[in-house]
């Protein structure tokens, strides 16, 4: 099914509420005259976002069903189309505020979103949402609605993909980076979505609103976009009933995201009753190696022992080195047992050089294959992972493994992923629940394509970037920054339909700029990268790694949709 939609930039003005309103009306009755079945606003886009607190923002709220709903509703009728806009919504019953996403339709209000998952400005005002995240069916599709912060989070779009969203519209007042921003490139093509974003831009109390609205399509593909300015875009979606992005999914282990494990000091969690205490904090040096490993095991165990030799050269504790980099070739070819002299002279390398190693190898175990990787250290084999999420190349040689795994080495905890792993959200996630300070990652990845950012002419404060960007959506560091963890990515060398290479180590803050991180950046080659999990002078962790600062404010009392198997 083919759609026509548009989204809406704007710049509200505080105090202004009917201004705001009639602004967004004609707004909104422009992109219906030209055709959109649906029209997007931002956040709390009638209103404008800083409010001081309640009493401030209380001439300016009002309920869902309410006047402002009412006129969009007028709109719809007219032209036979739905809108979504942001408001400030008062509960009827409670009198509790909340910010809210409605969606009405010819026949009036057909839903209502509350943002889940506040940034720093809504404790000011307005209460945590309670009608958890919802998917709406209309005759143009089935449309989730999503707040700014709520997208920050792997599990809400995901909770809207499994819901059959086929739309998600994100309304927001983002802000402190180059927008598209990266997570909501991410959300609609992790989960086989099309977004429609709909930002403010502008400036409010001091704060610098980011603009770049955008129509992404299921594939992460940016069909228009508006870099500032008040403004309509508009573009056609294609829509299908089929979500292949589900498909990899693995839901009986996928419990952990139940939990919230850095509620409390994780110092003192993951010891509890003489567990498994973390590493002690200190600063230390990891690498990654990017090359295209031979059909040739004596060949590749060469090739990794140079990368070796030059990482220790350089100060690094641990080597990541790429998917199959032992066995190379394609599928079960070279395929080894744990005992295999390719395996012990692996260890005997690292042993020599006193270098942790990570290596991707094809796997035999009497008849099964696997698609695995090994971490040997000077301390023996210290971890065996094989891999939980196939690729539907691997399905045709490798059986999937059930176990996440996790080590704890002098540089943190690391856990391992391989590949496919990195593209379905949950994985990185489960191991940042587990404590992991480094998620190190064996690939062989061509896919998402990395987006480039032409720059912006939104006046960012420095130091956030505003030029161009040939990297600016890029899988690895969205990972790494959604998790709060140092991502090791160790990917084949960059070759057409085989790998995009860019190998690196990335950092574990967003919005930390300049970026703590690098990257290999042609064909072969090493990236080092001084790292740290903070202080071990300190109560309580003082370094985002540790403190998951964007982990710890999931709210998994709404999550139990992601951990429900088929038969459940």
């Amino acid at each position: 099914m083919n759609v026509k939609v548009a989204t809406i930039q704007f710049e509200p003005t505080q105090f202004r509420k009917d201004e705001n309103v009639t602004h967004l009306l004609q707004l909104a009755s422009q992109a219906a005259r030209d055709g959109a079945r649906l029209i997007v606003m931002p956040e709390m886009a009638t209103t404008g976002y800083c409010w001081q607190d309640r009493a401030e923002i209380a001439p300016f709220v009002e309920t869902a069903d309410g006047v402002t709903s009412q006129a969009f509703a007028a709109i719809a009728r007219e032209f036979q189309c739905y809108l979504v806009f942001g408001m400030p919504e008062r509960d009827p019953v409670t009198d509790i505020y909340y910010n809210s996403a409605v969606l009405v339709g010819p026949q009036g209000v057909i839903g209502v979103h509350r943002k889940t998952h506040p940034y720093i400005s809504e404790p000011k005002w307005a209460a945590n949402g309670d009608a958890g995240h919802q998917v709406f069916a209309t005759e143009i599709g089935n449309i989730a609605l999503l707040i700014c912060m709520d997208i920050h989070f792997i599990e809400t779009a995901r909770l809207a993909a499994l819901g059959g969203a086929q739309i998600i519209c994100h309304i927001s007042n983002w802000l402190a980076e180059r927008t598209p921003a990266p997570y909501w490139l991410n959300r609609g093509w992790e989960n086989g979505c099309a977004l429609i974003e709909s930002n403010r831009w502008g400036w409010e109390r001091g704060v610098q609103f980011s603009g770049g609205s955008c129509i992404v399509d299921q594939n992460g593909i940016v069909l228009a976009s508006r870099d500032s300015g008040d403004g309509v875009i508009a573009a056609e979606l294609t829509l299908s009933a089929e979500n292949p992005s589900l498909r990899k999914r693995r839901p009986e282990l996928y419990q952990r995201l139940m939990t919230n494990t850095f509620m409390w000091n994780p110092q003192d969690f993951f010891g509890l009753y003489g567990g498994d205490p973390l590493p002690a904090a200190k600063d230390s040096r990891i690498a990654v190696a990017q090359f295209h490993p031979a059909n040739n095991t004596a060949e590749n165990l060469s090739v990794i022992r140079h990368w070796a030799e030059q990482a220790k050269s350089r100060g690094a504790e641990l080597l990541i080195l790429p998917e199959r980099a032992l066995t190379g070739g394609e599928g079960k070819n070279n395929a080894l047992t744990l005992n295999d002299a390719p395996i012990q002279s692996l260890l005997k390398l690292a042993i020599e050089l006193d270098i942790a190693l990570l290596t991707g190898f094809a796997e035999c175990e009497g008849q099964q294959f696997y698609n695995s990787a090994l971490l040997v250290s000077s301390a023996g084999l210290s971890a065996h992972y094989r891999q939980i999420h196939l690729s539907e190349s691997n399905q045709q040689w490798a059986s999937a493994g059930n176990q996440w795994v996790t080590c704890d080495l002098p540089c943190g905890r690391v856990g391992i992923l391989l590949g496919e792993d990195l593209l379905v959200p949950e994985a990185a996630r489960i191991l940042a629940l587990e404590g992991c300070d480094i998620i190190a990652c064996p690939a062989q990845l061509n896919t998402p394509i990395p987006m480039a950012h032409a720059g912006t002419e939104i006046s960012h404060a420095w130091p956030i970037p505003r030029g161009a960007d040939p990297y600016h959506w890029l899988l690895p560091r969205v990972r790494a920054g959604e998790n709060n963890v140092w991502l090791a990515f160790a990917n084949w060398t960059p070759a057409t339909g085989v790998s995009f290479g860019l190998s690196g180590v990335f950092g574990p803050d967003t919005f930390a700029f300049p970026r703590t991180e690098i990257k290999v950046p042609g064909t072969d080659g090493l990236a080092v990268l001084d790292i740290t999990t903070g202080s071990a002078e300190t109560a309580y962790p003082n370094h985002v790694v540790r403190r998951k600062d964007l982990v710890l404010m999931r709210q998994p009392h709404y999550y139990t949709p992601l951990v429900l198997t088929a038969s459940q």
